[in-house]
């Protein structure tokens, strides 16, 4: 029974949940995490469920910042009971992932190589799966960045979800070596050996690629973007002062984009309310996130503009909705008002690929950056470079932060720069390397003079996407039918 466990076994199941909240973005720490492994493949599935409760918890603790939310209807004696419980309701849904994983590898026997090979797959394929839907945020493939760019380098072929796969590899290798240790037996240095070289041979391949993105390629278009971060609070957005407030800021950037050397103006998302034109026609594109009836549907959009116009003549529509705040279960057969300041808002398509005269480019609104699949379909399709647009406050800097990981390896996997135009940040601009090559001051109005390059080609997981993991877990699962197999022998 859980209760009659000893001490230090609830002690190492906290201390290793604990550590890998730590170790994911913001630190983005790997060794960290892989530490944090070792008592989830050790020490079974209950603590598994706590080893991931307590992971969710401290990496997704921006969600308190949610209080208050009487702004939006919700009465505030109700607010914090409501964000408390949201944020709960994560951590015990991804207990409940993560403890029924760990009773899969115990019941295969998590000493075997193949039940490695094969969990490690599983886990990052269930990643991958999750991000296309509306309940997941951060993962373990997002826990290289912004510590080693080396390891992240390999989602440029195995995406975020061979990136999680290969943590939990070295993190199951650092257990094996526990275990073997505490047995004393003579296969410890070779196990040891054997798990630096894979340490150093991925770091290497990982640093090769990097210095391979950086060399000078066949030369692209090089373009100017300028950028606004209005700073709105979003708890203000309607009121009269901050709308005049946005209206100067989008006036100065308007006059600002006439005067510059710059292709298109970007705004966040929700910069315009639905039915606002630009106040004045644009010498440029203009880019800007806002809202647009389909039928009887209210849409996030990315609105884009044509110069000299003040009318939007083409959007491309938010998809990957936020839970509570734009969506909830059963929304599409309910008439419902929301917990957001516009009202429910309804998803578009799922492309996230915006065709322009200039050139096609990916385009992601917010949340939708958890998800690299959309952004690797969209360089497929021709996009030349990537566009974050998000709207990211209340929340504190530790989500902005989670943000910026996220875009480095959004960047990294499809080997295209990208712009991120956030209403109070991150504003910035990264390279294809994962480098986040410039940047506004968080939660102050500004705006950014982006500099980019269009680039082509495919990377190893814009062609390939799943199937190295696909790969992995056949391999795991053939691995465990061998071994079977010579046991009856």
């Amino acid at each position: 029974m859980a209760c009659n466990r000893p001490l230090w076994w609830w002690s190492a199941a906290l201390a290793g949940g604990a550590l890998a909240g730590v170790a994911l973005p913001p630190l983005g720490s790997p060794p960290l995490l892989w530490v944090a492994l070792v008592p989830l493949w050790g020490l079974g599935p209950v603590a598994a469920c706590l080893w991931a409760a307590t992971a969710v918890l401290l990496s997704h603790r921006w969600l308190l910042w949610l209080h208050p939310l009487d702004w939006v209807g919700v009465p505030l004696p109700l607010s914090l009971p409501l964000c408390v419980a949201l944020w709960a309701g994560c951590a015990l849904l991804g207990a409940a992932l993560v403890g029924g994983w760990r009773w899969l590898v115990q019941r295969l026997g998590p000493e075997r190589w193949g039940t490695a090979l094969l969990a490690a797959a599983l886990w990052g394929l269930v990643e991958v799966g999750l991000a296309r839907g509306p309940l997941f945020w951060i993962g373990l493939g997002s826990a290289a960045l912004p510590g080693d760019r080396a390891l992240a380098a390999w989602g440029a072929w195995v995406g975020a979800g061979g990136l999680a796969a290969l943590q939990l590899l070295l993190g199951w290798g650092l257990w094996r070596l526990w275990t073997l240790a505490r047995a004393r037996r003579r296969a410890l240095w070779r196990a040891g050996l054997l798990w630096l070289v894979l340490v150093l041979a991925v770091q290497g391949l990982g640093w090769w690629h990097l210095v391979q993105v950086q060399r000078p390629g066949p030369a692209g278009d090089d373009l100017a973007l300028l950028v606004l971060q209005p700073a709105i609070p979003t708890r203000r957005k309607f009121d009269w002062d901050q709308q005049q407030a946005l209206l100067s800021r989008l006036d100065g950037a308007l006059g600002q984009a006439e005067q510059l050397p710059v292709q298109a103006l970007v705004l966040p998302e929700g910069a315009l309310p639905l039915g606002q034109e630009l106040p004045q026609p644009a010498a440029v594109q203009v880019l800007s996130g806002g809202f647009r009836q389909v039928g009887e549907r209210l849409r996030s959009a990315l609105l884009l503009f044509a110069p000299g116009a003040q009318a939007a003549s083409a959007a491309l529509d938010k998809h990957r909705l936020v839970p509570l705040g734009e969506w909830i279960p059963g929304g599409e057969w309910f008439a419902w008002a929301g917990l957001s300041a516009v009202g429910g808002v309804s998803p578009g398509a799922p492309s996230r690929l915006l065709l322009r005269p200039q050139g096609a480019i990916g385009v992601v609104i917010c949340y939708e950056l958890a998800d690299g699949t959309g952004l690797a379909a969209a360089t497929r399709g021709g996009a030349g470079w990537l566009l974050a647009s998000a709207n990211l406050d209340p929340y504190p800097l530790m989500l902005q932060r989670q943000f910026m990981a996220l875009a480095q390896l959004r960047a990294l996997e499809s080997n295209r720069w990208l712009v991120s135009a956030a209403n109070t940040g991150p504003s910035l601009v990264v390279d294809p390397a994962g480098v986040v090559r410039q940047q506004l001051p968080p939660f102050v109005p500004g705006r950014l003079l982006a500099r980019l390059q269009v680039r082509h080609g495919l990377t190893g997981y814009a062609r390939w996407g799943e199937l190295p993991l696909a790969l992995l877990l056949g391999a795991g699962a053939a691995t465990l039918w061998r071994e079977s197999r010579v046991r009856q022998s």
